[in-house]
């Protein structure tokens, strides 16, 4: 089964009927095939983020619970990694949701993601290489 990460941004959109990204990564999501992805510090960024209904953040909770996706613990040891990705793109600046997906990237050797930022075009693993975007949006 293939394995992809999901970022923040594409996880509040479809938890937000009114989010411009609702449609497409509804789309998405119902035609993907494998398993999605993220960090704790992902699932609490949304659910900051669909902090205006109570209701949005059961529902993407329940979501989880029911297998729409799988989040990876960060260990301690990859704190060191997270800082140095930080300090790296600090002119960026990668917060710390990016910084543990490109964590989880190196340690399970994924190579897609699912996000709406740019940024990930400008992050790289320590293998030098870029995690690619399989989500194509319309901004």
């Amino acid at each position: 089964m293939k394995n992809t990460l999901i970022d923040a941004g594409p996880l509040i959109a479809l938890f937000n009927k009114t989010d411009k990204y609702y449609e497409e990564i509804k789309e998405f999501i119902k035609n993907y095939n494998g398993l999605l992805i993220t960090s704790w510090p992902v699932i609490t960024e949304v659910c900051h983020m669909l902090d205006f209904n109570i209701n949005a953040q059961i529902d993407f909770l329940k979501w989880i619970k029911l297998g729409g996706l799988k989040v990876e613990d960060i260990k301690t040891e990859e704190i060191d990694r997270i800082i140095k990705l930080s300090e790296k793109y600090s002119d960026i600046p990668m917060d710390l949701a990016d910084a543990t997906l490109v964590v989880i990237s190196e340690r399970l050797g994924i190579k897609e993601i699912i996000t709406i930022d740019s940024d990930y075009y400008i992050y790289r693993t320590t293998e030098k290489e870029m995690i690619r975007n399989i989500f194509n949006f319309k901004k």
